[in-house]
């Protein structure tokens, strides 16, 4: 039977889930963010604490993507976890109404619910990426990754300011009104869009977990194999340093350069919008051009992080220069170097996943989902403790903020040196496999000869 290769309008299709699940996240990270802090005046921990609850609870993510490999099917699983999320965001919602008449029931029901969302995002983000892994071919990779993320992004930037406009005049009600509509609107919206995508045909073709093995066997398996182990430690690693500068870049620039509110908040849209340039500059490039380097989701990942290192390093040395730094372009580089580094790093993911064998392809995503989920979550609070720290051993803010920025750098370097270790080679379990011949990679060893 031949391999599942997905359409251009089936992976756009799959690109509407991250569109969904971004919408439902974005009410969650800013809308109700702000509603706890301003106007029920709870301290901003609260909310803190309750983002961080969600990246926490993305370590079961092995444990979801077990679960699908166990069943053979992905789409029950996106659907499960879209319906959760829809009832966390809801929840979320209900929770910061409630605070209003009780502290103690609103936050209760609030941890509830955010459990109920970082569950959700992991199941269904994680069955996506391995639907997507089996039936996007190596050379759209890069491209589909690019549609996948950039979708995402369109869930945010379009319910923020249509939740905005319909919170006004804000009451809690009205905050459970559009938060409701958002999810289900969004609930709809991801199955529509999974809704025949996966043929049945495909249990056939992603081979079948063995029954009497335990998850924590597969799990142990999984880690035992180098390439699954390496590139769970460049996934923790690049998110690191890739998500330590989102809580500083803009306190420093405001701190060190003197920038306004209004600026800081301008070149921080200027860092995305170079994330989503470098992110059309390899789709474009990859799908365009290809070959053996052009189209190599290994060297483009490598090159985005030294860039990145690069682009930080800049940044840490501008504060000495002072108003005549180009902090403006620094920063710029370094959103494209980020965008480069992401979607590269999530295409070669999608090729990884198949790697040491099919049965098992879950589960290794699983793995690096949740390496990439808690080295989010640390990364922002890692930065700033670090921050505080340095702050401790001088008295010059530039200095405090230059070795934060030369660390993250570090950090990058280190992650390009792991990601440069990767290597194309047919995978033994899959030669007969044509698409997956073509997307196998392994990792190697400085040691190893071959």
């Amino acid at each position: 039977m031949p391999p599942l290769s997905f359409t251009w309008w089936q992976i756009c299709r799959l690109g509407l889930v991250q569109t969904a699940l971004g919408a439902v996240v974005v009410i969650m990270t800013s809308t109700i963010n702000r509603v706890m802090v301003v106007e029920l005046a709870l301290p901003a921990m609260v909310p803190g604490g309750l983002v961080a609850l969600h990246y926490a609870v993305q370590i079961l993510r092995p444990r979801w993507g077990y679960g699908s490999d166990r069943g053979r099917r992905r789409t029950p699983w996106i659907v499960g976890g879209m319906a959760l999320l829809a009832i966390g965001g809801f929840g979320a919602a209900a929770a910061t109404a409630l605070c209003e008449a009780s502290v103690a029931a609103g936050l209760t029901l609030a941890v509830l619910s955010f459990l109920a969302v970082g569950i959700g995002v992991g199941a269904a983000g994680t069955s996506l990426l391995v639907l997507l892994a089996t039936g996007v071919d190596d050379r759209r990779r890069g491209a589909a990754a690019t549609v996948v993320w950039v979708m995402m992004i369109v869930g945010f930037a379009v319910t923020a300011p249509l939740a905005g406009h319909f919170l006004d005049p804000f009451s809690g009600t009205r905050l459970m009104a559009v938060s409701g509509a958002v999810s289900a609107i969004a609930f709809v919206i991801a199955i529509l869009a999974v809704t025949g995508v996966e043929p049945a045909r495909l249990t056939a073709t992603t081979g079948a977990p063995a029954a009497d093995r335990k998850f924590f066997e597969v799990l142990a398996r999984v880690w035992a194999e180098p390439i699954s182990r390496h590139f769970t430690i460049f996934i923790f690693v690049s998110m690191l340093a890739y998500s330590a500068q989102e809580l500083i870049l803009e306190p420093y620039a405001g701190l060190i350069f003197e920038m306004t509110p209004g600026a800081t908040t301008k070149l921080s849209g200027l860092q995305h919008g170079g994330v989503l340039t470098g992110m059309l500059l390899v789709a474009g490039i990859t799908m365009g051009v290809g070959g053996p380097v052009f189209g190599s989701l290994k060297l483009w990942t490598a090159f985005g992080c030294l860039g990145s290192a690069v682009s930080l390093a800049m940044i840490a040395a501008g504060g000495s220069v002072g108003a005549a730094f180009p902090l403006r372009e620094a920063v710029f580089a370094l959103g494209l170097c980020n965008g480069i580094y992401a979607v590269a790093a999530i295409g070669s993911m999608m090729g990884l996943a198949g790697r040491g064998g099919e049965a098992e392809r879950g589960t290794r995503m699983g793995v690096w989902g949740a390496a990439q989920g808690i080295a989010f979550g640390a990364g922002g609070f890692l930065g700033t403790m670090a921050l505080d720290l340095a702050r401790l051993f001088t008295s010059d803010p530039t200095t405090a903020y230059a070795s934060v920025f030369a660390g993250e750098a570090v950090l990058f370097v280190g992650a390009a040196i792991i990601a440069l270790r990767i290597e194309h080679a047919p995978s033994r379990e899959r030669r007969g496999n044509p698409l997956t011949q073509a997307a196998a990679f392994q990792f190697e060893s400085g040691l190893e000869t071959r």
